[in-house]
């Protein structure tokens, strides 16, 4: 053979041992090497670290017997690797190797023969790994099985894009779109309110790692039909490095999250509660010490404002003034009492069944529109104390239909609110206040008669009342009647005017 070719072969086996031996250096996984008569021919620094005896002190002994093996297991471990000669594949077993200081380390190995140009055994392979690392790698696979199939929690993995990478079945129920729809879509083709504070979170934890604690967002899911609920997610987020980088770069974000909007809802109902029932209790005992049951009624105004309304008014009626003979006003009709309603009104006044009251309590009489008088009304600019206004007797111009005039016709509450569109003028045409979108209009009620109308009013930073709201309003109006009864009870005239309703 020429020596250039000769040089040629030596520089090519070389450059392969080289390769090779790095490329065994590098692996995440120990391995040995055996010839066939059980000779160790290979030992990478993964074998070194776990088991403490170096590649020049391994490399070169015949079998592990002696030194990484007691005599005891020797027996076994040679026949495994014999066997795993003669058989094709990988074989998967368990050994207990030495540690160069005297442990015993539990293993898993994985041996396979190894073929010569020929196909002929020349020696047998064994890779190798401590099985606690081997079953942390193995539970951690599961967890993720599990967390993308039958977790109770939605899981979605967000890339660094900001993008679902990887969604649960969970997840794809909540959300109300299949698992594959939402991959690779803007969160914000899905949400149509809290995506800014979902993706400013995803950022965050993507820039400076999880939070420690869970996070409850209040997002509104798109829909082509009518407008979606509000539903609060409880959320958590992870954080995902790639355990191969030197350095940590984030893969993207796990969040983790649970519909937990009736439980919310609950617990927000129950805290309204409480705090609606202390001010009741307050605002009756600050009522308990003014002298003046119109001052009490005031007291009882402002104290159901607070976390309620933005204004109230209160408006008490007198009694119309008589139209001429034969002629009826195109909004009033004749109308009669109750005869229990009647009963009552007598029964409140004290006058005997035979009295005018009494008399007119059994007939019906002809009554028109109250004339609405304004009594009582929050600051409309500024905040401050609901103000008693002077008795001028002048009525408010309410237009026919108001809803004032509704809720003293049905002796109850009645809701209004100006609509999505909220168009100008909508407050002013109800002479209320300016910016106001939402109106409860309840009656004042005591002793069977009403007494007027009181209105709470919301701007548009408010959502529109409900029917829990009209209650803890009747409720209010309820305490403010009952003063303003006493106030017209105490005053010269009597008691306040007001229709047999």
């Amino acid at each position: 053979m020429a020596p250039s070719r000769r040089a040629t072969e030596q520089t090519d086996d070389s450059g392969d041992s080289g390769l090779l031996a790095a490329l065994l250096d590098g692996m995440d996984a120990a391995l040995a090497a055996f010839a066939a008569d059980g000779t160790v021919t290979h030992w990478n620094h993964e074998a070194e670290r776990i088991l403490g005896w170096t590649t020049a002190e391994a490399v070169g002994r015949t079998g592990l017997t002696g030194w990484a093996v007691r005599k005891e297991d020797a027996d076994g471990i040679e026949a495994a690797l014999a066997a795993a000669m003669r058989s094709p594949g990988r074989q998967v077993q368990e050994f207990a190797l030495l540690t160069k200081d005297g442990r015993r380390v539990l293993l898993r190995t994985q041996s396979s023969a190894v073929r010569g140009p020929g196909g002929r055994v020349v020696g047998v392979y064994c890779a190798f790994s401590e099985v606690h690392t081997q079953l942390d790698l193995e539970r951690s696979v599961a967890l993720a099985e599990a967390l993308f199939e039958d977790a109770s929690w939605g899981v979605v993995l967000i890339d660094a894009d900001l993008r679902p990478a990887v969604v649960n079945a969970h997840a794809g129920r909540i959300l109300g779109v299949g698992r594959t729809a939402l991959l690779g879509r803007p969160l914000g083709e899905q949400l149509a309110q809290g995506v800014e504070e979902l993706e400013c979170a995803l950022q965050h934890v993507l820039a400076e790692g999880a939070p420690p604690a869970t996070a409850e967002l209040w997002v509104t899911l798109r829909s082509e039909g009518a407008e979606s609920p509000r539903r609060c997610w409880r959320s958590g987020f992870v954080r995902l490095a790639s355990p191969l980088a030197e350095e940590p770069v984030p893969l993207g974000v796990a969040w983790l999250f649970q519909d937990v909007t009736d439980t919310k809802r609950v617990e927000q109902e129950s805290s309204l509660l409480r705090f609606r029932a202390r001010q009741l209790h307050r605002a009756g005992r600050a009522a308990a010490e003014c002298p003046d049951p119109a001052e009490a009624a005031a007291v009882h105004l402002d104290f159901a404002l607070a976390g309620f309304a933005d204004h109230g008014l209160v408006d008490l009626a007198t009694t119309p003034l008589p139209a001429p003979y034969g002629a009826v006003a195109e909004d009033e009709a004749y109308d009669t009492c109750d005869p229990c309603d009647g009963a009552a009104a007598a029964g409140g006044t004290g006058m005997p069944p035979g009295s005018a009251a009494g008399a007119d309590a059994g007939h019906g009489t002809r009554h028109g529109r109250p004339r609405l008088v304004r009594t009582l009304a929050s600051p409309a600019g500024a905040p401050g104390p609901a103000e008693c206004l002077p008795a001028t007797g002048i009525p408010v111009p309410y237009a026919p239909r108001h809803p004032v005039f509704q809720a003293y016709e049905r002796r109850g509450s009645v809701r209004t609110g100006a609509g999505p569109a909220s168009p100008e003028g909508w407050a002013a045409a109800r002479h209320w206040p300016d910016g106001t979108v939402h109106g409860l209009c309840v009656a004042l009620r005591s002793r069977g008669r009403t007494l007027g109308v009181a209105t709470f009013l919301r701007t548009p930073a408010r959502r529109p009342f409900d029917r829990a709201d009209a209650d803890y309003a009747e409720e209010v109006a309820a305490r403010i009647a009952a003063a303003l009864d006493l106030a017209g009870a105490a005053a010269p005239g009597g008691a306040p005017s007001a229709h047999c309703r």
